[in-house]
């Protein structure tokens, strides 16, 4: 019997602007349904963690999430799961002094998959300085100072050449921080 572990769901582009709205009461009756247990929402943006005895991998757990959520709401969503270890680590391994910052100024855009950091050459990181980023594992760590809508540098980085061919999410830093706490996860 596999071991119970805790997972965050990262649902891309949901209750944005009115349009694909998925109310977060309906999303932890989706992952209920799914067999998942200990499940809560975090915000409206998207977020819930759950636990899963599958033993199931990231990627087939987040695949079944996108099939229940198309099925329940007639649309399809990309979703990212990541384990509570994956969690901690992002968190720890943070380039930036998180703690000195307020979560508006940080930012984490979780990856589908790992990010050869080539993809980011063409990108004149002095240009747009004081705003920085640095590549973590299936993560991209995004300083910018004057918050996420001011920012050149995160209009650059979301460009459909840089993320091409991988899914692609963004969470500030206090929502990161939480979702591993949620998880249980320890930095």
């Amino acid at each position: 019997m596999a071991k119970t572990q805790a997972y965050a769901a990262l649902l891309r582009g949901i209750n944005i602007g009115g349009h694909r709205r998925v109310p977060m009461a309906d999303l932890s009756t989706v992952l209920t349904g799914l067999g998942h247990g200990d499940v809560r929402t975090y915000l409206q943006s998207g977020n819930a963690v759950f636990t899963s005895a599958s033993g199931d991998a990231d990627d087939t757990l987040a695949r079944g999430i996108e099939q229940a959520v198309e099925a329940h709401f007639g649309f399809t969503v990309d979703c990212l799961v990541r384990a509570a270890p994956y969690l901690a680590s992002v968190v720890a391994d943070c380039p930036f002094p998180a703690a000195e910052l307020e979560g508006r100024q940080l930012h984490v855009t979780y990856f589908s998959e790992h990010i050869d950091p080539q993809r980011f050459d063409s990108v004149d990181a002095p240009a747009f300085l004081p705003e920085e980023f640095r590549l973590g594992e299936r993560a991209l760590y995004l300083y910018a100072p004057h918050g996420l809508g001011r920012s050149k540098l995160a209009e650059m980085l979301s460009r459909p050449r840089m993320t091409k061919g991988v899914i692609a999410t963004t969470r500030n830093w206090n929502t990161v921080v939480k979702l591993a706490e949620m998880t249980g996860a320890s930095a």
